[in-house]
């Protein structure tokens, strides 16, 4: 291996957590790290540079739009800052929020947005990369001009520099002084391409902080590293690469019994994928003496949809809640921004289903709620909250893909929010504290989230539509237990993924706490048999995160 290769970009082999180039690269971020960590300043700069070349190594020449986001909302949140005129804060808001809209939906929405208006309008145009126009222009390169790529962790970095903004804007933070530290808060490399969305209130005060690292703190961080690799690697990427995959990729070559039980590992491989990404992040994080909020709260122990929403990817639940939901109103009313997105919501569904009678009865629904707003101050309320909580949970489905699929996903999760909060009234179970009851509500809301994920995991709605297909129509259960023993190793695996995950969390905790009180001997040995037995589990092919892609 030439040496220059360990500095160059190859999009064959990102550095992702689960390969052993990333943990020698964190070597020597520590050990650099260890003689700068007195040096606030320093520290910042030096891991301001390992995180840009982190996402050069994931991401490649994409590291220059990182570093335009990076300055772009440093300049604008100094600029807001020394302004006292409320209304130039507020276009320095709009301008901030605007431009990182535009350079999202730029990248991630073009080749969306193109195909919707060709099919709308028969038209054949093609997204241009103006990007690759131009650097062909400049450097006489050969960059592909009529594909807009899009960059790994987007969706995150811009979310984090929004809120930044928003946050100065309201005064609840106080701007970043220097480019450094700023630049640092948003392309911290272990939280950068897959989240959790941080908040600039939450880290930017420890970045003045003095290092600290209590023994504890370090066996923990040892400990969810570990526990992060375990859950990509064994539950993760086993259960997909020798079960889940070969089923979607052809539902049909499948009974409705094997396609039911990929569904279900789906939801354990998504849960185990992106909690375990996660997991490292906080370790790696917390190894350098910074602290990440939690992102994932056992959500398959939700009673219901709206408690798993408050345990599955907490750090983006929260931040629509407080940037999108609330803003819009909330649970108090609408805004005029909710009514905008009913029309735009109702014109694409019109569009995209191209079905005559859905205007009539789109408009007469809205007709029948403006009626009921007039009447009755209640159904007004009821309404309008409703409403937000739809379109919040759509943007949200949105924020995942350019796919009308997320859309359709994000919007079967408002739905079942929407349905959950009316049926909780009249419920007899909704109070009951037996244990039958606690089990029915569990299971019944995780197989719910798991129908949901038909359309997270299917590439169209042509697959969707096999996928359902064999459920309903070739359930085939005759071939249960033939297909039971050929694939019980993978089956093993999940029964033991559910298992641990629904342990009681006083139990868990028990044993992270015994780990990490361990003898540092002891728990390098633990450490080490663990690597061992993890990557004895390694496919031929390293099997990228899944929400590497949003």
């Amino acid at each position: 291996m030439e040496w220059s290769s360990l500095l160059l970009y190859d999009p064959e082999a990102p550095l992702i957590f689960s390969r052993f180039y990333f943990w020698g690269y964190f070597a020597v971020v520590l050990a650099v790290f260890s003689l700068l960590h007195k040096r606030p300043l320093w520290r910042s700069g030096w891991l301001f540079a390992v995180s840009l070349f982190f996402y050069y190594k994931t991401s490649g020449l994409f590291v220059g739009l990182l570093l335009f986001s990076i300055t772009m909302d440093f300049l604008i949140g100094r600029a807001s800052a020394a302004i006292d005129d409320q209304l130039r804060r507020r276009l320095l808001l709009a301008l901030s929020v605007t431009l990182n809209l535009l350079v999202l939906g730029y990248f991630k929405y073009a080749h969306f947005v193109v195909a919707n208006l060709n099919e709308l309008l028969g038209t054949s145009f093609e997204p241009v990369n103006y990007f690759a126009r131009w650097a062909n222009l400049a450097w006489d390169a050969h960059f592909v001009e009529n594909k807009v790529l899009l960059p790994v962790g987007i969706s995150f970095y811009t979310f984090q520099c929004m809120s930044y903004a928003i946050d100065v804007y309201r005064g609840d933070l106080k701007p970043v002084r220097n480019l450094i530290d700023f630049g640092f808060y948003v392309s911290f490399f272990p939280q950068l391409v897959a989240g959790p969305i941080v908040r600039a209130a939450d880290f930017i005060p420890q970045i003045f902080q003095p290092y600290r690292l209590a023994r504890a703190e370090f066996g923990l961080a040892v400990f969810w590293i570990l526990n992060g690799l375990a859950k990509k690697m064994i539950l993760g990427d086993y259960i997909a690469v020798n079960f889940i995959d070969r089923v979607f990729a052809d539902p049909l070559r499948f009974t409705g019994f094997e396609n039911l039980l990929a569904l279900f590992g789906y939801s354990l491989q998504v849960y185990a994928d992106f909690s375990g990404y996660t997991d490292i992040a906080i370790g790696v994080a917390l190894l350098m003496g910074f602290r990440l909020n939690q992102n994932f709260n056992s959500p398959y122990k939700a009673r219901n949809v709206a408690e798993f929403w408050k345990r599955w990817h907490m750090s983006l639940s929260t931040w629509l809640r407080d940037y999108l939901y609330i803003p819009m109103g909330g649970n108090r009313g609408g805004s005029l921004f909710s009514w905008i997105m009913l029309g735009v919501i109702g014109a694409a569904l019109i569009l995209l289903t191209g079905w005559w009678w859905l205007p009539v009865i789109y408009l007469s629904v809205i007709a029948a709620a403006a009626v009921l707003i007039r009447l009755s101050p209640n159904a007004r309320n009821a309404i309008t909250t409703n409403l937000n909580l739809m379109i919040t949970m759509l943007m949200g489905g949105l924020w995942h893909g350019a796919s009308w699929m997320f859309v359709i996903w994000g919007g079967l999760n408002g739905l079942g929010l929407v349905v959950y909060k009316w049926w909780k009234r009249i419920s007899p179970w909704e109070k009951s504290a037996h244990w039958l009851a606690h089990a029915w509500k569990v299971l019944f809301t995780f197989c719910f989230i798991s129908f949901t994920r038909i359309w997270f995991r299917c590439p169209d709605q042509e697959t969707a539509d096999h996928f359902l297909g064999q459920v309903s129509g070739s359930f085939g259960l005759q071939y249960a237990p033939e297909v039971l023993w050929g694939f019980r190793s993978v089956f093993a695996v999940m029964i033991l993924g559910f298992v641990v995950h629904w342990l009681p969390e006083s139990f868990k905790q028990r044993y992270r706490e015994r780990f990490a009180a361990l003898p540092l001997w002891a728990m390098a040995l633990a450490s080490a048999g663990a690597v061992v037995l993890l990557y004895q589990t390694v496919t031929a092919d390293m099997v990228p995160f899944i929400y590497f892609q949003f």
